[in-house]
C-alpha cells in the first residue's frame, strides 16, 4: 500500500526485453533500506525488487504489466517516480494507493495558471463512473485531485511542489500516464452490487465528494 507521495524520482538505466520486462533503475533515497523481495512503485505499478546496489535497483515487470502499463514504453533514459510501501505508523499525506494500475489516460491539454498547471486528461470508459470532483485519482503513482470531471474528461491541478519532485512536469498532450482509480470508490462500488446493486455512478461520486468535502 502506497500514498501517492513520490519520494524520488528515478533514471531508467538499462532495459531488458524478453516475454515481459526488466528494468535496472538509477536511484538513491528509497535505496537507503531497500532490499530483494521488497514492493516500490515505479510510476504507479507495485514491482518487486528483484536486485539492489548502491545507487540502483532491478524489477521485473509481467508481459500483462508491461501491456497494460506506460511502463512497456520505457526506453533507456527516461525517469519515473519511485515511492516505497507506507509503513505503519506514517503519516498518510494523499491518499491511500494500491499500485495496481486500472489503466491509462491521454493527456489532452496541459495550461499553466498563476501558480499552477492545469492537465486536462481523458481516461478510459470503464474509469469514468470513479471520477468525482474534488475525489481522489493517482496518475502515474501521484496523488491527485480530481477537478471538473465530465464524463470521461477531468482535469488535475499541480503545483509547483509537485511539478519539481515528479515526473508530471513533463506531460505533453497526447502522452499518456498510469491511472488508479480511488480505492475507497471501487471497494463501494463492489458493496453495493453485492448488496443488489444500489444507486448509481452519479449517486456513487456525490457520496464521493461529501467524503471528501
Amino acid at each position: 500500500m502506497f500514498t501517492g507521495l513520490i519520494e524520488e524520482v528515478g533514471t531508467v538505466v538499462e532495459l531488458t526485453r524478453g516475454a515481459g520486462l526488466r528494468l535496472c533503475i538509477r536511484a538513491r533515497s528509497v535505496l537507503e533500506d531497500l532490499k530483494p523481495g521488497d514492493s516500490i512503485a515505479v510510476s504507479g505499478p507495485c514491482l518487486t525488487v528483484e536486485e539492489a546496489s548502491a545507487d540502483r535497483f532491478w524489477a521485473a515487470l509481467l508481459p500483462e504489466t508491461a501491456e497494460r502499463t506506460t511502463l512497456g514504453r520505457l526506453r533507456r533514459g527516461d525517469r519515473v517516480n519511485l515511492e516505497r510501501p507506507l509503513q505503519i505508523g506514517d503519516r498518510i499525506g494523499g491518499h491511500l494507493v494500491a499500485g495496481h494500475v486500472d489503466g491509462q489516460a491521454t493527456v489532452s491539454s496541459v495550461s499553466d495558471r498563476a501558480e499552477t498547471r492545469l492537465v486536462r486528461l481523458e481516461c478510459p470508459a470503464v474509469l469514468e463512473r470513479y471520477l468525482a470532483d474534488r475525489g481522489s485519482v493517482a496518475l502515474d503513482g501521484v496523488s491527485l485531485t480530481v477537478v471538473e470531471p465530465r464524463g470521461r474528461q477531468f482535469a488535475v491541478a499541480l503545483v509547483r511542489a509537485t511539478l519539481a519532485a515528479t515526473t508530471l512536469g513533463d506531460l505533453r498532450p497526447g502522452g499518456r500516464v498510469n491511472m488508479e482509480a480511488d480505492l475507497l470508490a471501487k471497494h463501494i462500488e463492489r458493496l453495493m452490487e453485492a448488496r443488489g446493486g444500489g444507486p448509481g455512478s452519479e449517486q456513487l461520486a456525490s457520496w464521493l465528494t461529501e467524503s471528501e468535502a
